[in-house]
């Protein structure tokens, strides 16, 4: 193969842009999303290809072109790594519908204490202790709930009576010699795993032979908590209502076992009981595999219990609760203070992010490949949680991909947060997408969950919750929160009801109008938008942007690209404004902002964009601080140290939103 100069870059454009649009396609729209699998095998037959092309280019054009090709198979690699990164569930390599039985008298597994929690605590860490006569490096320990994992649990209708003997996923799995690097030598080994409660017993179990055709060498005792069934992981929300605060939380306990309530009341003032509403789901309720198959787990019972006529930010006290005929079960007590009322001037702090998945304190599934910032985030909130009175987290929530015992993980993680301040969620593609089944995008992402978790296991003040968009005002703050993935194009039911969240509030009441939605329907320099030469979802910007424009959103922020990025004031791809940090007067134009908290990360595009004010290739979230209807700061603070990286404030009163700009107000009035 010999190419002229003048075609150098056009064939090393063709290589990367091949590459690039094949391995992305799982991100955006596509009828036939790309798999991890098929990844791995263009990955394989592109090796030959660039292989050749270094050779050829040496020949050719000697250092110059050998550099040239350098680069683009580094971005290639690039790509690929995001590509197959992206939203990966670490579970997902265990293929334990291929396991098969290689039991071992001579092997063991220990586990202890055999009971958890017997002074109601709902985290509890246990000891594992095991041997093998015949360890190896890629022999791993696997955590199973329920304990008894073996071919009778599998789903009647499938019955398992050859290998694959098992048919449900560990809860977490770790390398035998994690932590015992003589493991290979002696056989014996021991980890220190954290247990959360999750309405069941647990088991351990050796496997030899790694993941893609593992053997199962001995199962431990069984661990349990002392009530698997207790009440556990409050998470705040919002109502419909400003003065309305919902608790969503899960129990072991159906409606004909025990009643659920709420008690809760004023800080140190009287007390009464609020009953709670139930939903579960079957595995019928999803939509395909792994949260079909292997994935499943019962998730137990789901209560929400809506406390209204809240006085405006006072304390209050609450406990879950459960009646069981004469007796009751209660969970620890909790605490929260009500909203402020829309347009109370007075300060208000919100944070907000996407992507944070979840991540072990113990080190296990793999997740420091993955998710790195998502344990740092989580700190850094609770950390600064006196600072803190809303939070939104916009999408890509834990990214169980239809593992559904890692909602239970993240719900445990996050409860430190949700049980004390509103945790508002935003739809993601890792937690609705799913083909043939009203999905803008036809792709598998959620693992099979097309929705049904997000919307049973955490409440949003929408109509309704298969259409994940609603609004929620709190205090001089606008909340608008799109759903990415179903349609918002222009004529569509969300777009009107977008148009109608902006058109309504009261500016002068609730000057800081703010958009949020999962994957970017504004401006992002993510390389994946940059390749498709959209720079953010192809047709949102067309659609959307004249409504931002009109009723003067002031910032819209995302998540979905996995890094931190912000714009100028913009409108139609150009600047309206040239300043960088303090923003007064007359609106001109909408900051947008994109950035994860947690997941793993996605690269820029060299490209230098004119829009694109501050870029950061790491994990970090955002805060919103309103001193008054008049002052707003904005922060980007690292998950790593909570430290502010990027920063700007907005000063102007109601006269300057008042003021016409392009495309804000009608081209004619009565007047003229």
């Amino acid at each position: 193969m010999i190419l002229k100069e003048s075609s150098f870059s056009t064939f090393l454009y063709f290589i990367s842009h091949f590459t690039i649009k094949k391995t992305l396609s799982t991100s955006h729209k596509s009828p036939t999303p790309l798999k991890v699998s098929s990844l791995v095998t263009q990955s394989c037959f592109l090796i030959p290809i660039l292989l050749s092309s270094i050779l050829h280019a040496f020949s050719f054009w000697g250092i110059r072109g050998l550099r040239m090709i350098m680069w683009t198979i580094l971005l290639v690699l690039a790509i690929l790594h995001r590509a197959s990164s992206h939203g990966i569930q670490p579970l997902s390599r265990i293929a334990i519908h291929k396991a098969t039985l290689a039991l071992d008298n001579l092997a063991y597994v220990k586990a202890s204490p055999t009971v958890l929690g017997l002074n109601g605590q709902n985290t509890e860490w246990v000891t594992v202790e095991y041997s093998s006569p015949n360890p190896s490096m890629d022999d791993w320990i696997g955590v199973f709930s329920p304990a008894n994992f073996s071919a009778s649990t599998c789903p009647a209708e499938n019955p398992r009576v050859y290998p694959p003997l098992l048919c449900s996923a560990p809860i977490k799995f770790q390398y035998a010699n994690y932590t015992s690097p003589d493991y290979k030598v002696n056989g014996k080994g021991s980890l220190k795993l954290q247990l959360i409660n999750q309405r069941s017993d647990f088991s351990f179990a050796l496997f030899s032979n790694g993941f893609l055709n593992p053997k199962l060498v001995a199962v431990s005792n069984t661990v349990s908590f002392a009530n698997p069934n207790a009440p556990v992981y409050p998470c705040l929300a919002q109502g419909k209502q400003w003065d309305e605060m919902t608790v969503t939380w899960t129990s072991g306990y159906g409606i004909d076992e025990a009643e659920p309530f709420v008690q809760w009341g004023p800080k140190g003032g009287h007390q009464q009981h609020s009953p709670a509403v139930t939903l579960t789901f079957d595995r019928s309720s999803v939509c395909g595999a792994p949260a079909r198959t292997i994935g499943w787990r019962d998730p137990g019972f789901i209560h929400t219990s809506f406390l209204k006529e809240l006085w405006l930010n006072r304390v209050y006290t609450y406990k879950l609760g459960h009646r069981l005929f004469s007796t009751y079960v209660w969970s620890q007590e909790y605490q929260f203070r009500a909203s402020p009322f829309p347009g109370q001037n007075s300060l208000q702090r919100v944070v907000i992010f996407g992507d944070m998945g979840k991540d072990e304190a113990d080190g296990s599934n793999e997740y420091n490949n993955f998710q790195r910032g998502s344990l740092n985030a989580t700190k850094q909130l609770i950390k600064d949680l006196k600072n803190i009175d809303i939070v939104f987290h916009i999408g890509d929530i834990c990214y169980a991909n239809g593992y559904i015992s890692q909602w239970d993980q993240f719900t445990a993680q996050i409860e430190p947060i949700a049980s004390a301040v509103p945790y508002m969620l935003a739809s993601g593609n890792h937690e609705r997408d799913w083909p043939g089944t009203g999905s803008f995008y036809e792709n598998n992402d959620s693992g099979g969950e097309c929705g049904v978790l997000a919307e049973t296991m955490f409440f949003v003040p929408a109509e309704n919750r298969a259409k994940y968009w609603y609004s929620t005002d709190y205090g001089m703050f606008r909340f608008c929160i799109a759903d990415s993935e179903h349609d918002w194009r222009e004529g569509t039911e969300q777009y009107k009801f977008i148009e109608h969240c902006l058109a309504s509030v009261d500016r002068q009441k609730q000057p800081w109008l703010v958009f949020l939605a999962h994957r970017v329907l504004g401006y992002s320099s993510d390389l994946s938008y940059a390749v498709e030469g959209s720079f953010g979802e192809p047709m949102a910007k067309e659609n959307l942007q004249k409504l931002w424009q009109k009723y003067k959103v002031d910032i819209a922020i995302y998540g979905h690209a996995h890094n931190y990025e912000r714009t100028c004031p913009i409108y139609e791809n150009q600047c309206t404004d040239n300043e960088k940090r303090y923003y007064k007067g007359t609106l001109k134009g909408t900051i947008h902002v994109a950035g994860g908290a947690g997941a793993s990360l996605s690269p820029f595009t060299t490209l230098k964009t004119k829009w694109s004010l501050f870029r950061d290739y790491d994990y970090g979230f955002i805060k919103l601080t309103a001193f008054d209807h008049s002052n707003l700061l904005f922060e980007y603070k690292k998950s790593s140290d909570g430290k502010v990286y990027d920063s700007f404030r907005i000063s102007r009163d109601y006269r300057d939103i008042l003021a016409c700009t392009v495309d804000s107000c009608p081209l004619t009035t009565l007047a003229s």
